[in-house]
């Protein structure tokens, strides 16, 4: 009779076309994940939700697993594109421990970076940790070009603006969650693309949860699939639609 442990710890990876670098990823991924577990005794579950690629991203990340059968992996696919945030609200709900974390798939935040944020959210300090690229701008090792990361900065200065929220950086890929209190949120979210970090902060604040920003390494890695003209467009679409909603009552639980 096989006993299946419950994870410690859920990390979520969503991946849109990544079969190029997704590989290398996952198999550094694992490989911490398996060594740390031998450590600290922190069983993980890695979660790869496929965001409806039309390369081999999900064969890519099935092998990678397949080289580390330590530590339980799951890959979920469908079929249509739907966005970042929708393959993330996907991988959260698919978690099996009381925290989980997702992170970017190009690992720009290295994932050895975990413990600064599942740490507090174990210790029972706070709800929803996040890193953040620009209370210690030292941990950043390789810089966005220099016109982007203005357009951060000024992107940011917006978010702040048209949604209350007082944080540094609601964009970085890296985000952990006490799914006791978080899963009952994913209900009522409704942005699948790129505003979907932001909307996630404001439901956990708007619900009394308790929010910290936490500096991490950070690199940038090229092949972003964020497109400034676009994206600018869509966030303030998006934030637009988060005021809405909060004045609506729609991020009330019925």
């Amino acid at each position: 009779v096989f006993i299946t442990m419950k994870p410690d710890v859920s990390i979520v990876v969503p991946a849109f076309d990544e079969q190029d670098r997704l590989g290398a990823s996952i198999e550094r991924m694992l490989d911490h994940l398996g060594s740390n577990e031998k450590v600290t005794g922190t069983r993980a579950e890695l979660i790869v939700v496929d965001d409806g690629s039309s390369d081999k991203t999900s064969e890519v990340a099935s092998a990678a697993a397949e080289k580390f059968p330590a530590v339980p992996t799951k890959v979920v696919r469908y079929e249509v594109n739907r966005g970042k945030g929708f393959a993330v609200k996907t991988g959260l709900l698919a978690a099996g421990a009381d925290i989980a974390l997702f992170s970017d798939a190009d690992l720009s935040t290295p994932i050895e970076e975990m413990e600064k944020l599942v740490a507090p959210i174990r210790a029972g300090e706070y709800d929803v940790t996040f890193g953040t690229r620009a209370i210690d701008r030292s941990l950043i090792g390789t810089h966005q070009p220099w016109r982007r990361e203005q357009g951060g900065r000024v992107m940011n200065l917006i978010i702040k603006t048209m949604s209350g929220l007082k944080f540094h950086d609601t964009q970085c890929g890296f985000k952990a969650f006490n799914m006791l209190k978080f899963r009952p949120l994913l209900d009522v979210m409704t942005i699948d693309r790129f505003g979907f970090d932001v909307e996630f902060l404001f439901v956990a604040q708007y619900h009394g949860l308790r929010l910290a920003e936490i500096p991490v390494r950070w690199n940038d890695v090229a092949g972003s699939k964020v497109n400034v003209f676009r994206d600018t467009r869509r966030m303030f679409s998006e934030l637009n639609q988060i005021r809405k909603n909060s004045r609506s009552g729609a991020y009330d639980l019925k």
